[in-house]
């Protein structure tokens, strides 16, 4: 791909026409995760304005994905900050089944998916770690209360110390390709709930878009903002949280050291 002698049937199968613009775009795209990820590691809470390129797998691209944003920047953070434990919270409407075939034999990256069951793509389903499937046109409350079901046991189960989290507007009931039925205070109940339930487990979050379709572009953008007015609210409790993990981690340097010098 970054060469362009990707063959045109691997790029049919991500379904853009190969270009160096694109090129320079994905690898942009892919850096921004990264970065976000060192960001939230840093002040607890990190939001790019793009991103969720979770139908990317390992060795090819798919459903307009080429790398899988989430999936370098959950790995660069295992290698470059000593991060164990990942967990990935795809709340697109689609299942990210790239993300699910990556790490599958990874155990070190947990993926929890809901998304409609329903939905005509990915055409071949993965196995998620958890996978929720609802049902198309589920709306604001069924929905929120499976997720806010849900988050306590995942992170309790997983105890990450990261989360990665798409969050994907084609949730939404007038998304062209989406079949669930969330409204836009939905969406922000749904954003709010995974910030709320993060910062209680004291764990930092990098956040991704995802999908969204409409002609209508400014809708998309307007659905897009609940995740970052969300992130905004809850950046505080992040920052105590962070605070709280950097003083912990000094006292048990200094006690690491006071053993050392110890007869």
């Amino acid at each position: 791909f970054l060469n362009g002698s990707i063959s045109q049937q691997q790029m049919r199968r991500i379904g853009l026409p190969w270009s160096q613009q694109l090129v320079q775009r994905t690898l942009i795209g892919t850096g921004s995760a990264v970065l976000a990820a060192r960001l939230a590691l840093q002040y607890g809470v990190a939001c790019m304005c793009n991103g969720g390129t979770h139908h990317a797998h390992k060795a090819h691209g798919s459903g307009w994905c080429i790398f899988n944003d989430l999936a370098v920047a959950g790995k660069a953070a295992q290698r470059d900050a000593g991060i164990g434990q990942v967990l990935m919270i795809d709340l697109d409407v689609h299942q990210g089944d790239g993300s699910a075939m990556i790490f599958a034999d990874d155990p070190s990256v947990f993926t929890f998916s809901i998304h409609c069951g329903q939905q005509s793509f990915p055409a071949d389903v993965q196995q998620s770690d958890w996978d929720i499937p609802l049902a198309a046109g589920t709306g604001d409350a069924a929905y929120l209360q499976v997720l806010q079901e849900a988050l306590p046991v995942l992170l309790q189960q997983v105890q990450p110390e990261l989360v990665l989290y798409n969050a994907g507007v084609d949730v939404h009931r007038d998304d062209a390709l989406g079949k669930l039925a969330l409204s836009d205070e939905g969406i922000a109940s749904r954003d709010s709930a995974v910030f709320s339930a993060c910062v209680e487990f004291g764990v930092p979050v990098a956040c991704a878009t995802g999908g969204g379709y409409q002609e209508d572009h400014s809708h998309i953008v307007r659905r897009h903002m609940h995740m970052h007015r969300a992130a905004a609210e809850h950046m505080p409790a992040f920052g105590r949280v962070m605070d709280y993990k950097r003083t912990a981690a000094a006292a048990r340097q200094k006690q690491r050291r006071n053993q050392q010098l110890l007869p």
